[in-house]
């Protein structure tokens, strides 16, 4: 991380009583110690200020933030969602029950489909119609495989209607027509009389599905068809000239954008084509350590390095906001960050084309600070998707057949879950740095937010070795009780599997006292705490 990253976090809202119930997220690197412990390190001393301004506020984080994405890759779909009807497995209509009702205990709000550069392979006819008819096709960008197409348009928008969630397409530009990308947003949501509205009736769905969110390609600078900004920005206004509204539905055009920090890519499509689009997407992957090893074999420097890159969230981000600002200063096209999250070697074994891997603490951190700063640029951001959900990169839910475990990310999501659709805060932190191999990056790094009478704050210490003493002030209110619970284990390595399912989950935290109505908490290192403050 660059050693300009703003230490301090603002956000705003706007509050009515005096008295407001309070929600801590704390992110912490130690083992949780019995409170009688907690401070016995003299690091644990360092002095370290926080100032939630509990009376101000006036973004929304928009839900959507908490997306997810699910990919035709490894065995995210296939293996993964995807059974079949007559699977041993429970499932409704081929859709496994576990995963449903896992991601809706998250309150997954909207998923991302088919891809990837999947999405820039895939040709939506093959996948609708009786499915012993379907035509086959080989998964060229990930692991060559033959898939059947029986996971579909279909089936996908069954899975949303059954997670009440968004569903959110991304149509094929690298390799399709107009015309395919126009006869699916005519098949998938014309209620009227057309060749594409019959053929959907005639696959068993009789009325049209809404469908709000549609990506007009994907990764098209690489796999999407190694384009130049200036051709894709031609290319995108010609198709999303076709992606039409049927029957009331209106979809909101999301443009391929960047990866990282390719600022020359967000300056020519908002400039060419920024008029036309509601939303630009941007990618950004933290990679791994400074080895690359795995998602469970890694040392301290790795962890250090893995946090410092996804720190680099925050001035990637900033950096695009600023050019799209010059173009949109009233903020009217979204930015879009569907696709982030860690990426580690694979599991010794596996397809490397599958990119299944592990899930350990430190991605629970890496999922923190990174929803920490999408919410903080919530005045910009309107979406992101992590990669991807079950079973590839940094999955929610990694399946071994029949049985399943969720892992600390999913843990993260549902503590976080508290920030969706919530009014930003705007915070000031004064923190100690977490230094290693002579660099260094803040220790702590924190968003807040407000809903339903209640104040959401998030809080992460990335330093694996010590505690940090926290001071928070609240202003405009008065706490006057605390509660919480906190995700840790003892290990920076540490992971749930099939035999182990637990090792990492949230339990109850006591380690918060209110002292002259501020809250005074101990953040353990590595650990991830929700304090309920009122």
């Amino acid at each position: 991380m660059k050693q300009n990253l703003r230490r301090n976090l603002r956000f705003m809202l706007k509050t009515r009583g005096a008295i407001v119930p309070f929600v801590f997220v704390i992110f912490a690197v130690s083992l949780f110690p019995p409170p009688q412990s907690i401070g016995a390190d003299s690091s644990a001393t360092t002095k370290n200020q926080l100032v939630v301004h509990a009376d101000q506020g006036a973004q929304t984080i928009n839900r959507n933030i908490y997306g997810h994405f699910a990919e035709h890759l490894g065995w995210c779909i296939y293996g993964g969602i995807w059974v079949g009807e007559d699977s041993p497995i429970p499932n409704t209509r081929g859709i496994r029950k576990d995963i449903v009702e896992a991601l809706k205990r998250i309150e997954i709000p909207v998923l991302r489909w088919p891809g990837g550069c999947f999405a820039d392979e895939y040709h939506w006819m093959d996948g609708i119609g009786p499915k012993e008819k379907r035509p086959p096709m080989v998964n060229t960008h990930w692991g060559m495989v033959t898939e059947n197409n029986h996971f579909g348009t279909h089936e996908f928008l069954d899975l949303c209607e059954q997670l009440e969630c968004e569903s959110y397409i991304s149509g094929n530009v690298g390799s399709g027509s107009v015309l395919e990308m126009q006869q699916w947003v005519e098949y998938i949501t014309f209620a009227g009389n057309s060749p594409m509205a019959n053929l959907r009736r005639q696959n068993g769905r009789e009325e049209p599905w809404k469908i709000k969110y549609w990506g007009v390609g994907n990764e098209n600078w690489g796999c999407g068809g190694n384009m130049t900004p200036e051709f894709y920005a031609d290319l995108y206004l010609r198709f999303q000239t076709y992606v039409r509204n049927f029957s009331g539905n209106r979809i909101y055009k999301i443009a391929c954008g960047s990866y990282g920090e390719r600022y020359d890519w967000t300056e020519v499509l908002m400039k060419k084509a920024g008029r036309h689009m509601n939303g630009l997407s941007l990618h950004y992957y933290c990679g791994s350590g400074k080895n690359s090893r795995s998602a469970t074999k890694f040392e301290e420097e790795d962890w250090f390095e893995q946090i410092k890159r996804a720190l680099m969230m925050e001035d990637i981000l900033t950096a695009h906001s600023a050019i799209m600002d010059k173009f949109d200063p009233d903020k009217k096209v979204g930015m879009m960050v569907d696709e982030w999250g860690a990426w580690h070697a694979v599991e010794p074994g596996t397809n490397r084309g599958f990119l299944y891997q592990q899930n350990s603490l430190r991605d629970a951190l890496v999922a923190g600070l990174t929803l920490n700063i999408l919410n903080q640029h919530c005045d910009r951001v309107q979406m992101a998707n992590i990669a991807q959900t079950i079973n590839v990169l940094q999955a929610m839910v990694l399946t071994d057949k029949e049985r399943m475990i969720l892992t600390p990310t999913y843990h993260v999501f549902d503590l976080y879950k508290v920030h969706q659709d919530a009014t930003l805060l705007p915070t000031d932190l004064q923190c100690a740095d977490y230094a290693f191999g002579g660099d260094k990056i803040p220790a702590l790094n924190v968003s807040a937010s407000k809903k339903s009478g209640k104040i959401h704050v998030t809080l992460c210490n990335f330093d694996p070795n010590h505690a940090a003493e926290l001071n928070c002030a609240l202003s405009g209110v008065t706490a006057k009780s605390v509660s919480g619970q906190i995700l840790t284990a003892d290990q920076i390595t540490s992971h749930n599997t099939i035999e182990k399912p637990d090792v990492v989950k949230p339990v109850s935290f006591h380690a918060a006292s209110i002292k002259d109505g501020n809250v005074q908490v101990t953040l353990p290192a590595k650990s991830v705490v929700l304090l309920t403050v009122e």
